[in-house]
């Protein structure tokens, strides 16, 4: 896997929900990442509701994740919600810390 790709992960288990104590990535949140031949990264990913109320904090938040990351020129938040999101999506770690066991 890309290096790259990697480390935007690991920035992006720095991201968290602020109405959630887990990660937005062990969340299940972030569907896709990519970076193409011209160092854009495209990042597909959702909520875990559609009026979640802190929408644009977590997009500012992943944007500026994923920017972080040596070597990327630009980035690409698409919100989805197709498939929605349910607690299947989680790490076992994230049911394990919210008690979904």
């Amino acid at each position: 896997m890309d290096k790259r790709i990697d480390q935007i992960i690991e920035n992006l288990k720095e991201v968290y929900d602020p109405e959630i104590p887990v990660n937005i990535y062990d969340l299940g949140l972030i569907y896709n990442v990519d970076v193409d031949e011209n160092n854009h990264a495209q990042i597909v990913m959702t909520l875990t509701a559609p009026g979640c109320p802190v929408v644009d904090i977590l997009m500012d938040d992943v944007t500026q994740a994923v920017r972080a990351v040596e070597g990327i020129e630009d980035v690409n938040v698409d919100l989805t919600f197709d498939p929605p999101w349910d607690k299947s999506m989680m790490s076992e770690e994230a049911r394990l810390e919210l008690g979904f066991f």
